[in-house]
């Protein structure tokens, strides 16, 4: 155990030498489905789980069993206490030992059973400095309470390589991310990020000042769909770190349509008044979720306006 954590290796750990670290981060949420999708002990893999701070004994019992169970080399860190989204990345790839990097969110499911070969093929080829597989829903589950989320996440987040290749520093989410290990670094994720979102992204501006970034058609599924309302909150939190990457890369946002949007709605009087109303519309539950999405896109670029 140290100080700030408790560490479990499974008994492939040890001796392994992987070339491709697999890292997830989970705060409250169950990552043993995909712990066991990517379960390849014949692949020069290795998988790093960690617990930031859920305070939530069960859940670690079962991801510490789900652990030694695995075939592929596996060490699960328990941290003590909740350190970040950017924090918590960092800490993972302290812990990793192989020569890329590949970040998958929990609530992930690759889409393809070839899914960690496919990205094998690409370090071996290409040896990239950074690269992004993809995004998509194919195995999300459609309910109601989702049908919000997934209108915007369909609208995007689930765009093909050649689309994202357009804006490249665009399109770097660490729901299914690979860095080699010199260039992260050499560039972590900033940990001066609090809360939910921009972290991902902010680092994919400031490393395209330096690398290339690639991007491929090896997508995975994001399981974890929230209802409107979490959407929102969300949002709400983003809004510092948008003004964050804004401080930062003000030449690189000011081309993107939510920088431009919140930049319009900043000359609209009486934000105050009219923004909760955009937040009502959103989370009307028999409407349709088309313009219940529109609504919340609005609500979110309402927000920003006090950051451009």
């Amino acid at each position: 155990m140290n100080q700030d954590a408790v560490i479990t290796d499974n008994a492939g750990w040890t001796d392994a030498p992987p070339k491709l670290s697999v890292l997830i981060p989970f705060f409250r949420d169950d990552p043993t489905q995909l712990l066991a999708a990517l379960d390849r002990s014949e692949a020069p893999v290795e998988i790093v789980v960690l617990d930031d701070g859920s305070n939530d004994p069960a859940l670690a019992a079962r991801v510490a069993e789900a652990v030694g169970a695995l075939a592929s080399p596996a060490r699960f860190v328990r941290l003590l206490a909740n350190q970040g989204r950017a924090a918590g990345r960092n800490r993972l790839a302290a812990e990793a030992r192989g020569r890329h990097l590949l970040f998958l969110d929990s609530d992930m499911l690759p889409d393809a059973p070839d899914f960690l070969m496919r990205w094998l093929c690409l370090i071996d080829l290409e040896n990239p400095a950074a690269a992004f597989g993809g995004f998509s829903l194919d195995q999300a589950p459609r309910t109601r309470a989702n049908a919000v989320h997934r209108a915007l996440a369909l609208r995007s987040d689930c765009a093909p390589a050649a689309q994202r290749r357009q804006s490249p520093e665009k399109y770097v989410f660490t729901s299914n991310l690979l860095i080699r290990r010199d260039v992260f670094e050499s560039e972590p994720f900033d940990a001066g990020f609090v809360g939910w979102g921009w972290e991902d992204v902010e680092w994919g501006m400031r490393v395209s000042r330096r690398h290339p970034i690639h991007h491929i058609d090896n997508p995975a599924t994001h399981l974890g769909l929230t209802p409107a309302a979490a959407m929102a909150a969300k949002y709400e939190q983003s809004a510092a770190n948008f003004a964050r990457v804004v401080a930062a890369h003000g030449d690189i946002v000011r081309a993107y349509p939510s920088y431009r949007v919140a930049k319009a709605l900043k000359r609209v009087p009486l934000r105050g008044l009219w923004r909760p109303w955009l937040k009502f519309a959103a989370l009307v539950d028999l409407a349709p979720a088309g313009p219940r999405a529109f609504a919340l896109r609005l609500y979110r670029a309402a927000l920003y306006a006090e950051a451009v």
